[in-house]
Parts: structure tokens; C-alpha cells; sequence
């Protein structure tokens, strides 16, 4: 097991199996020394935990969470194509997209959770540039969706 897994797994969590793609895409895909993820939303064991808009349905606390369990499947999608996530040199751009209720505004605050969570697994080469965009509705009504962009070093 790698030393991000290690991290992952003292955090009491678990690196999922890769979701698989809702329509025609790869979960992530390499271009030179970069990996792409595709968005990816907050599935556990095949479902979303919650659905609905965040400020409505979903609280932002419950938002945040989710946002961390779409950054963890960022990472099984980013390790089915390179094997190792110590080859990770570090993370550059976190999207997220966060369906909101009209008259929400705490985008940021929801994609904390998926930004403290690349932080603790993997430290200084967790520190991103992000986006947090409030959008209308997400694919299956999931209430936040995120995609990570990773440097990554075939030396590790």
C-alpha cells in the first residue's frame, strides 16, 4: 500500500473501487505528466447518500461531506490509470460544482471538504488552485460533483 493509501486508511477511510461512468467517458484520463478526473460524484457502494440541492435539501455541513467522499473517488480514478497514488507530485486544480438552492452562496465552503481532504492525504502536494461553481442541477439530482487535476512523476 502506498503512503497516501496509509494516510487514507488512518484517516479510518478507504480508497473505493473506481465509479464507473454514467455515460460515454474514462473516470480519468493522462496527458503528458498530467492526470485529468473526470467530475465525480459522492457515490458509496453504487449510490448517492443524498440527493436535492444544497440550502434546500442538503445542509452545507452534509454538502462539505460529500465533497470529500467525490475527492476520494477523484483519487481511485487518478490511481486506476497510474497505479501508484505516490506518483503523485501534486494536485493543481480542483472544479467543483455544487448544486445550489437559489439563494445559496457558500460554493467555497462546500468544496472545503474536498480540499481539507487532498490536505490531509497528501500534505503540501495536496494545495491547490480550485473553482467552486454553484450550478442549477447535477447528474442522478446529486448535490455536488468534483474533478481534480494531479501532476504526476513516473519516478516515484
Amino acid at each position: 500500500m502506498s503512503a497516501a493509501e496509509d494516510k487514507i486508511a488512518e484517516l479510518g477511510l478507504k480508497l473505493p473501487d473506481v465509479v464507473p461512468p454514467l455515460a460515454v467517458y474514462q473516470p480519468a484520463v493522462r496527458s503528458g505528466s498530467y492526470v485529468f478526473s473526470s467530475g465525480q460524484l459522492p457515490m458509496v457502494g453504487g449510490a448517492l447518500p443524498a440527493t436535492g440541492k444544497v440550502g434546500a435539501e442538503v445542509s452545507p455541513e452534509q454538502a462539505q461531506q460529500l465533497a470529500a467522499t467525490c475527492a476520494l473517488n477523484a483519487l481511485a480514478a487518478v490511481k486506476s490509470v497510474i497505479g501508484d497514488l505516490d506518483k503523485i507530485r501534486r494536485v493543481v486544480k480542483v472544479v467543483g460544482f455544487v448544486a445550489s438552492a437559489p439563494d445559496f452562496t457558500g460554493q467555497p465552503g462546500v468544496l472545503n471538504g474536498a480540499s481539507e481532504l487532498l490536505g490531509e492525504i497528501l500534505g503540501d502536494k495536496g494545495v491547490h488552485a480550485r473553482s467552486a461553481v454553484g450550478v442549477a442541477v447535477l447528474p442522478l439530482d446529486a448535490p455536488v460533483e468534483v474533478e481534480i487535476q494531479v501532476e504526476v512523476d513516473d519516478e516515484a
